[in-house]
């Protein structure tokens, strides 16, 4: 069905001033008569309406005119067959455009039509036009139809009605027409064919509605060449593209009917583009909610800035998602952190501001703020006013002194969603970023909720898997996720990436795995909850250091960590986002459940311990705590003291207040002191004694006191110095000792046997 087959062939058949020998009066084939000799025909060499030409007097009932040349009938391509036509004298006959069918082997085709419309010549001298079409394919307009038996054909003329009238017949034109049908043959239309010139440089955008509009169910192919669109533009109609198009930032390509990644591409003819520009598209109609990335790799030669690519806005809240593709860091300076060292002011009275900031035009917002003293981790720009030489924190300072200089570090995220002002609803699946120690992942938006990851991998990222400088990780959801890090052959204490930080609440982490980070997560917010995650972080010395997996920033952690395997790290429990991190007429730490996970260990020194709790001020406490139904386990290195640590490194807990500690139903291999609370604990005396004490110091969690006892049980009956028995209930003290963590039983007399006690460290309720 392309018209270049027939170019170079000549279709028209010769003059007939050229000779009568190559025009038969039967059906065209070799062999058959000739109008040479023929007694009723001669040429007319200057005939007033057509020069020279054929002058014939009807002898037969069918007088055929046939050129004897094999006219080559190819599928798809279609001919018409024109020739004008006048009566001179005598009899006025009917004449039709026709053709002799024939198959390759010369036999000529039966059952097909051959000839085309009659036409009745009224008048002499009138000159009368007559064609016919043939072709393949029974298409509208097609007077000879003949399917794919014919080879080539036999092309002219025949007269019918009565005989002895005289005619002229000028030369016989035959074209190849199949452009005409193409727009019927094809389930497509070509924008050029809409006036579009594909130079880049007229504005085809016109042209691209008006082949969209007559599409009408069909396709739109936009042919080789370069199209400039100047405004936007919606298509349709399914439209594939062999050249490309060039627009506008401020402008948009939405592909309504093949809304995928690829097509953007071919639409722009590069890769990154085209998934920058079908994100725009993304965000900007509704027929769509999802860009199918088809399996598609990236390659990013720099930050793929979310919000620039969609320009038009800054805000958005209905769903949308990427899924279903690679994004391919490539190794660019583009991606290379920018560092700024500058001296600023700090008041406790405004936590989470920076003022008299220094070179604050360099600094840019998504900055990690490091300072000396009082910054906690994972401190980011929210905000800036340059003018003001101001800088908001996306969390408050614990303790910085009025002013002291201060690092900050933008590092370069594959996917950068820092410019929208928020952001709700989004979500990227089965996406694997592909960073290579070259750039971090993603950066969420500072403001917005449920923004969800799910099914992605995070490979090699050089600083951060996932980073919120602000509050668009509310409700974030992270699920079956890998975070892979690209310090896996780094000593434990070497590392500096981390997988992911939150600042906001009600974030849900599932079913994730992380390798080797030097933090698995930064979790500030409260009302979280993380299940079925596995995250190690080992490393190969003998006797290694560890660091924390997850850190809980908040001490109202409200939050539930259920069936997680932690491997190789500690959970760390702080108030380093507390900006006046002293105890005063709060909640302290409280609301944590960890409950039911596999927590292990290996090649570690006995002084390791998998929870820590770390008060960045004094006067904190435990004000309901749960620690239950979990596996703690060691092997290789050395067995551990315990399982419980309190980082004293800026404050000490308040071990008189604990309240709801519940530390029970817990397993423990190779830890040398198993504690709990309530504790079981039995208290032996050989000799009588009125009283008895038993220290509890590797027993309570969290060295807590031993504040109350709630129970005293003999194991058989209680004797005096002469092993009389003796029937007597002692009373309780706790708090004994210079650390208060031992317990007193005083009896009415000297007595001797074997008691168990149920002590607490809190005070229930």
């Amino acid at each position: 069905m392309n018209k270049a087959i027939t170019e170079g062939l000549v279709l028209t058949p010769p003059k007939f001033e050229a000779g009568l020998n190559v025009w038969s009066l039967e059906d065209g084939r070799p062999g058959t008569d000739t109008y040479a000799n023929a007694g009723n025909a001669a040429i007319v060499p200057a005939d007033q309406d057509f020069a020279s030409c054929l002058e014939l007097i009807k002898a037969d009932s069918l007088q055929r005119i046939r050129f004897m040349g094999a006219t080559p009938i190819f599928p798809g391509c279609y001919y018409r067959i024109t020739a004008r036509v006048k009566a001179v004298s005598g009899n006025l006959p009917r004449v039709r455009a026709a053709a002799t069918p024939v198959r390759a082997n010369g036999s000529v085709v039966s059952g097909v039509v051959t000839a085309g419309s009659e036409t009745t010549l009224t008048a002499y001298g009138r000159v009368v036009t007559v064609t016919a079409i043939l072709g393949t394919g029974g298409r509208g307009g097609v007077d000879m139809a003949w399917g794919s038996d014919v080879a080539f054909a036999h092309l002219g003329l025949e007269f019918l009605g009565p005989n002895g009238g005289v005619v002229r017949v000028d030369d016989i034109e035959v074209e190849d027409i199949t452009g005409a049908f193409l727009r019927d043959m094809m389930d497509w239309v070509d924008v050029r064919d809409f006036g579009a010139k594909g130079d880049g440089v007229t504005d085809d955008t016109a042209a691209f509605a008006a082949a969209d509009n007559a599409a009408a169910g069909r396709s739109v192919l936009v042919s080789k060449g370069v199209f400039r669109l100047d405004d936007h533009v919606t298509m349709e109609s399914p439209t594939r593209f062999e050249g490309r198009v060039t627009m506008p930032a401020s402008k948009r390509l939405s592909l309504t009917k093949n809304f995928e990644l690829n097509s953007y591409i071919d639409a722009f003819g590069d890769e990154e583009e085209g998934f920058r520009r079908a994100i725009q598209a993304l965000f900007n109609f509704t027929d769509h909610d999802t860009l199918d990335m088809m399996g598609r790799r990236i390659e990013l030669s720099q930050p793929l800035d979310v919000q620039a690519a969609v320009f038009d806005k800054d805000t958005y809240a209905n769903q949308r998602s990427i899924q279903n593709g690679q994004i391919d860091v490539q190794d660019t300076a583009a991606f290379n952190t920018e560092r700024v060292t500058a001296a600023a002011s700090f008041t406790a009275d405004n936590p989470r501001r920076l003022t008299n900031v220094q070179n604050i035009g360099t600094i840019k917002v998504g900055s990690l703020v490091r300072g000396p003293q009082g910054v906690g981790r994972e401190i980011y720009v929210l905000s800036k006013n340059n003018s003001a030489g101001w800088i908001e924190l996306s969390n408050p300072l614990w303790g910085a002194p009025g002013r002291q200089t201060y690092t900050f570090d933008r590092f370069k995220y594959a996917l950068d969603f820092s410019g929208f002002a928020q952001l709700q609803r989004f979500s990227l699946e089965n996406v694997e970023l592909l960073l290579s120690g070259k750039a971090s992942g993603i950066l969420l938006p500072p403001a917005g909720v449920i923004f969800h990851v799910k099914d992605c991998f995070f490979s090699g990222p050089k600083d951060r898997g996932l980073t919120s400088h602000g509050l668009g990780c509310q409700g974030l959801l992270i699920d079956r996720c890998q975070f892979l890090s690209n310090e896996q052959q780094a000593n434990v204490e070497d590392r500096v990436s981390i997988g992911f930080n939150v600042n906001a609440n009600d974030v849900k982490i599932r079913n994730n795995r992380a390798v080797r980070f030097r933090h698995f997560a930064v979790l500030g917010g409260s009302g979280h909850i993380i299940t079925g995650n596995h995250f190690f972080q080992g490393d190969s010395p003998s006797i290694g250091q560890r660091t924390a997996g997850i850190i809980f920033a908040d001490p109202q952690a409200k939050t539930v960590f259920v069936g997680n395997y932690v491997d190789n790290a500690y959970l760390e429990w702080t108030n380093e986002y507390d900006p006046e991190p002293d105890f005063s007429a709060e909640l302290s730490f409280g609301g944590l459940q960890i409950v039911g996970n596999i927590i292990f260990s290996s090649n570690v020194a006995s002084s390791y311990a998998p929870l820590h709790i770390k008060p960045y001020g004094s006067g904190h406490f435990i004000n309901g705590m749960t620690v239950s139904g979990n596996n703690f386990k060691t092997i290789r290195g050395q067995a551990l003291n315990r399982v419980d640590f309190v980082d004293t490194t800026h404050a000490d807990l308040d071990y008189s207040r604990f309240v709801d500690v519940n530390f029970n139903s817990n397993t423990f291999h190779a830890v040398n002191n198993r504690c709990e609370n309530p504790t079981l604990v039995a208290v032996t005396e050989n000799t009588p004694s009125a009283t008895w004490d038993a220290d509890l110091t590797n027993t309570l969690p969290f060295r807590g006191h031993a504040r109350i006892v709630t129970s005293v049980m003999p194991e058989g009956p209680l004797r005096r110095g002469n092993n009389t028995v003796v029937w007597a209930a002692p009373y309780a003290q706790g708090r004994i000792g210079g650390d208060s963590q031992s317990i007193r039983l005083t009896w009415p007399e000297a007595v001797k046997g074997k008691v168990f006690v149920t002590a607490r460290c809190d005070t229930p309720g």
